[in-house]
C-alpha cells in the first residue's frame, strides 16, 4: 500500500512508521513521499535521511507570499489541500497519513480519498476534539478537566475537525501532579503504537 505522510513538526511518529517499514519484510505499506505544511518541520530531514521524497505544501510555498497573506483560512487550506491531492495522485497514494498534521483536508481530497485518510489525535476522542485542540492544548484541556485517564486515537479523517470512524485508541492514566510535558511523555509512545496499528489495519482493509 503506497502511502503519503503528512507532518508539521518533529516528525516523531513519522519515524516510528519508517522504522517499523525498514525492520519488517511483510510490512503492508510502503511511504513513497512526505509532505509538509511548514518549510522548517525536522520531519522533513527525518525523511531526507530515509531517501524519502519530499515536499513543502504550506500557503506560502503553494500560492506566494503575497497570495497567502490575503487569503482566508478556508482559502488556505483548498489550496493547500488541492496541492496535496495533485502530489498524492503524481505518487499513485492509496492511502495518506496525517501524522502531527496541523491543516484540515477539505475540498476534493475527501471525496476522491475517502475512508483513506488517517489522523492521529492525542487524545480519547470524542473528548478533547476540534478546532484548537491540537499538541499542547489537548493535554492542558484535560488536566484542566480533571480527567482520570487520556491516550490517543487513530481515525478517519473525514473534512471535519477530528471526526470520522475511530481506528484505534491507546489509553493512559492522568496521575496526580501530572504536567503537560509528563502527560504527553506517557501518551507519545502509545501514539507510535496506535498509528501503525492503524495504518496496517486500514492498509489490510484497502487491500482485500
Amino acid at each position: 500500500m503506497k502511502i503519503a505522510v503528512l507532518v508539521s513538526g518533529g516528525g516523531t511518529n513519522l519515524q516510528a512508521l519508517i522504522d517499523y517499514e525498514k525492520a519488517h519484510a511483510d510490512c503492508p505499506y510502503e511511504i513513497v513521499c512526505v509532505l509538509s505544511d511548514h518549510k522548517d518541520a525536522y520531519a522533513l530531514e527525518r525523511a531526507k535521511n530515509a531517501s524519502i521524497e519530499t515536499h513543502i505544501v504550506s500557503p506560502y510555498a503553494v500560492m506566494g507570499a503575497e497570495n497567502a497573506k490575503a487569503a482566508t483560512r478556508e482559502e488556505k487550506r483548498i489550496r493547500v489541500s488541492d496541492k496535496v491531492l495533485e502530489l498524492c495522485r503524481q505518487y499513485g497514494v492509496q492511502l495518506i497519513v496525517q501524522a502531527g498534521w496541523l491543516t484540515v483536508l477539505s475540498g476534493a481530497i475527501i471525496s476522491e480519498y475517502k475512508d483513506r485518510i488517517i489522523n492521529l489525535h492525542p487524545a480519547l476522542l470524542p473528548k478533547f476534539g476540534g478546532v484548537g485542540m491540537w499538541g499542547h492544548h489537548v493535554h492542558e484541556a484535560v488536566l484542566a478537566s480533571g480527567e482520570k485517564e487520556s491516550g490517543c486515537t487513530v481515525h478517519i479523517a473525514d473534512g471535519g475537525c477530528d471526526t470520522g470512524r475511530i481506528l484505534v485508541q491507546k489509553s493512559v492514566p492522568v496521575m496526580p501532579g501530572d504536567t503537560v510535558d509528563t502527560l504527553y511523555a506517557r501518551i507519545a509512545p502509545k501514539e507510535k503504537e496506535a498509528l501503525i496499528e492503524g495504518v496496517i489495519m486500514l492498509s489490510k482493509e484497502i487491500g482485500k
